[in-house]
């Protein structure tokens, strides 16, 4: 039985990643902070390490087929920032897939990276990618448009009462869910491929996803454009006025609101139907 470690198992992807491999008949070794918060995770071992530090990695991926990060952060509490955990700590893992000899080196990363390496938190992620295209080890790079736990924004603010864009709202993007991408990743490190562009089956402009936001509440759309210029002063402002833990994850948003977030359509679940069911939670 193949052996697939993933860093990163807790988050959103990480555990839809578990749960996909487990189900192809992997063993899967999961790393984890805190060895609590996997106590659900689809999983055969769970290995309780800090990435960030190299000694805490010897030996973890010893006979691994396969290593996939989808380690990152989005919002600091521990004093850790981007460069420590998305560039650093990924590093970290591998050096170590390098010295254990896995075959191949899979890592999460994220849609047009290229034309946002001035926001820390991608270019911290587009660094590492650097170094992981140049380091001898076969690779997978999966560049996913979204998720669609990151459009839950627009339906808070269509609870609200109100959805705020910038610009004329025409900007599109394709979020795909946890569990397409976990597939998706499968299917193209089973592949051998380099690098997937990778989208959610249906594309929406942002207006779009306002209407489809206060539809799942089954509320009259109220949506308000403001001018793109207020994004742009925000940019500027926001890194000399709020915490990094703020500012940061702001900073990523902000920027990719001014492009089309597109990549090729893959899976099968739908945002209009993840709106719904979010709807009918209670509100927290």
């Amino acid at each position: 039985m193949p052996i697939v470690f993933i860093a990163g198992a807790t988050g959103y992807l990480g555990r839809f990643l578990c749960a996909e491999y487990r189900g192809r008949g992997w063993q899967v070794h999961a790393l984890v902070r805190d060895a609590k918060r996997a106590q659900d995770l689809a999983v055969d071992k769970v290995i309780e390490a800090e990435a960030t530090e190299p000694q805490a990695l010897a030996g973890v991926m010893d006979g691994a087929d396969l290593v996939i990060s989808a380690l990152g952060i989005t919002r600091q509490a521990d004093g850790l920032g981007y460069w420590d955990v998305d560039y650093q700590a990924n590093l970290n893992l591998l050096h170590e897939a390098q010295r254990a000899h896995v075959p191949r080196f899979a890592y999460i990363h994220v849609l047009n990276a290229q034309q946002m390496r001035n926001v820390p938190l991608v270019a911290a992620k587009a660094a590492f990618v650097d170094a992981l295209q140049a380091a001898e080890i076969a690779s997978t790079v999966v560049a996913p448009s979204g998720y669609f736990s990151d459009m839950g924004d627009f339906l808070k603010m269509a609870r609200s009462g109100r959805v705020w864009l910038f610009g004329s709202g025409a900007l599109r993007i394709n979020p795909i869910h946890g569990a397409d991408l976990a597939a998706a990743t499968a299917a193209a490190t089973d592949r051998g491929q380099d690098w997937l562009n990778v989208g959610g089956p249906d594309i929406f402009s942002q207006t779009d996803l306002a209407n489809a936001a206060f539809k799942a509440l089954g509320k009259p759309a109220k949506i308000t454009r403001l001018p793109d210029g207020l994004r742009r002063a925000a940019l500027m402002l926001l890194p000399r006025l709020t915490p990094r833990r703020v500012h940061g994850p702001a900073q990523f948003f902000l920027t990719a609101l001014a492009m089309d977030m597109v990549g090729p359509p893959c899976g099968k679940r739908h945002l209009d139907a993840h709106f719904a069911a979010l709807a009918q939670r209670p509100q927290q």
